[in-house]
């Protein structure tokens, strides 16, 4: 990777030192918003036929450099070549024309048009008549057999949940045929048999010769794609190995500077009394009938923290979302203390004490209009109305407060929110739900496209809260993330729980395994999830 050359051989402007063709080279990209460096000088260039994976925590400028790359942005200084040659990409359509397609790593898909439309949105296939929907459709169909997705064309994509549009993502640049692919955060919202498919695919498109640039903060699955491994630290690339002579320690140590591991795993300690309690609770789907969520019970203790793992589709965000009154019940109960919710919506639970971090943070936890600080708020304006009137001094002391306690870095409360990192808006999204005030707090994959030090930072600052006796109820498919940071492991799998585990004593293995489950084993009674022992025996 490095530009100094080591001998006198003459290079074609498109090899690099192994003889590999250079296909895209970035040289000298700097970029700034306003005082804000988020580039500092990067070279960096991209062969045909390798897998490029970039490593950085968030902000260290790598979405940056990728929507210079891919004609989103453009930059303050240096310049992009192209095949050699010195270009100007204007505008995504541009870099499209010149074979460079990127994945987003915040979903880009319009809700209201249906599949096939997303994928072709300003580029649609015409005919005599005008819009050929039927080859879009056949099109479509075609790339959803690749992706092994039985997904309908004529589905809209508000319908889908997020790791089904993140796969519409993935078709739609797959779709153009290019020969450059940017991947930012391709596999945050899929299952492990998604990311098996998907890796089945970047490996044909390597043979194809397509160039693909990887970004991910699931450093081992990285790490198996990888040719060449890419650090960018603070705006800077700092470091460039061949994926053959790196490890999973050496990508963090370069990443952060220093060993970057969380384990919050504690000694057994009393809980408190039960501070939520599910029974026996059902969900379904209106448009399928189907029961997403099939008679499920489970309680959480004050001061304890619970991990609700299951793969994609168990039935983990069903059960969330039906907690904190976005949806109905179709059976059963649920408790706050005592307190019965049915009949109660998202506000009333909010007021009670029950806050959701939703799966989705820049479509259903932030306004993205609005600045950090009344993101911070929004959630909490009640407390700070008197005589009709908001006392904004009191807001704004709670949100600056709340800046530093949680540890947001933003260059201040009227900051625009578009402005922060994944790991800081996630951040922003908790420290709203905990302005209220909560009793429980429940959250659904709390740090998808989070970084490894950003991911400390989240879980660390979720343990202070349980210490102070918040329930937390978190739902993840990173087995990882359920065995270190957790009280309690229940695992869902097709709308059920099937088994809890001790996170002290169970391994990876074993937690897996019960999230394959097959059979729907019926979960038990309400009690026999309720334990923060050791209970790795099937509920049944």
């Amino acid at each position: 990777m490095s530009e100094e050359r080591t001998d006198h051989q003459e290079l074609s402007p498109t090899q690099n030192h192994d003889g590999a063709d250079v296909v895209l080279r970035a040289v000298g990209i700097s970029k700034t918003y306003g005082v804000t460096r988020a580039l500092k000088g990067v070279n960096f260039e991209v062969r045909a036929g390798e897998v490029t994976v970039l490593f950085g925590e968030n902000g260290a400028g790598k979405s940056t450099l990728m929507k210079i790359l891919s004609g989103v942005e453009t930059p303050t200084a240096g310049h992009l070549e192209l095949d050699g040659e010195q270009v100007t990409l204007a505008s995504t359509s541009a870099a499209v024309d010149r074979g460079i397609s990127i994945i987003h790593q915040e979903l880009n898909l319009n809700p209201n048009l249906k599949v096939r439309d997303n994928i072709f949105l300003g580029r649609e296939k015409n005919s005599w008549r005008g819009i050929d929907y039927a080859e879009q459709s056949r099109i479509t169909a075609e790339v959803m057999e690749r992706l092994e997705e039985p997904i309908s064309p004529d589905t809209y994509v508000q319908d889908l949940r997020v790791g089904q549009q993140q796969i519409i993502e993935i078709a739609r640049a797959l779709s153009t045929d290019a020969r450059i692919l940017i991947m930012d955060e391709p596999t945050s919202a899929l299952s492990t048999a998604e990311v098996t498919v998907l890796f089945k695919i970047i490996r044909e498109l390597k043979r194809q010769g397509v160039a693909i640039v990887y970004i991910s903060h699931h450093l081992e699955e990285a790490i198996e794609i990888a040719d060449r491994a890419v650090v960018f630290r603070d705006g800077e690339l700092v470091a460039a190995e061949d994926a053959a002579d790196i490890d999973l320690l050496w990508v963090v140590r370069t990443m952060v500077g220093r060993d970057a591991d969380y384990d919050f795993r504690e000694e057994p300690r009393e809980h408190g009394g039960v501070a939520l309690s599910i029974r026996d609770v059902s969900v379904a789907d209106p448009i399928s009938g189907k029961f997403p969520v099939d008679h499920v019970s489970l309680d959480v203790h004050q001061g304890e923290i619970v991990c609700l793992y299951g793969l994609m589709g168990a039935g983990r965000t069903e059960l969330m979302e039906a907690l904190a009154g976005r949806d109905q019940l179709a059976g059963g109960q649920v408790l706050l203390g005592e307190k019965d919710l049915r009949g109660t919506g998202v506000a009333r639970r909010i007021e009670l004490g029950v806050g959701l971090v939703p799966e989705d943070r820049q479509r259903d936890g932030l306004i993205q209009m609005q600045s950090v600080g009344k993101n911070l708020s929004l959630a909490s304006l009640s407390s700070w109305v008197g005589g009709g009137l908001l006392r904004r001094g009191a807001e704004t002391r709670a949100v600056s407060g709340q800046i530093s306690g949680i540890g947001v870095k933003t260059a201040g409360p009227e900051a625009p929110i578009s402005s922060l990192s994944g790991g800081n808006a996630q951040k922003v999204v908790i420290g709203k739900m905990l302005l209220t005030d909560p009793t429980v707090l429940l959250l659904d994959e709390p740090t998808r496209g989070v970084d490894v030090g950003a991911k400390g930072e989240i879980f660390s600052l979720l343990f202070q809260q349980a210490q102070k006796g918040l329930a937390v109820l978190f739902a993840t498919s990173d087995v990882g993330e359920a065995l270190t940071a957790s009280h309690r492991i229940v695992v869902m799998s097709r709308g059920r729980t099937v088994r809890s585990f001790d996170p002290r004593t169970a391994t990876r293995e074993e937690v897996m395994a019960a999230a394959e489950d097959s059979t729907g084993a019926s979960p038990g009674a309400p009690e026999a999830l309720s334990t923060t022992g050791s209970t790795n025996g099937a509920q049944g």
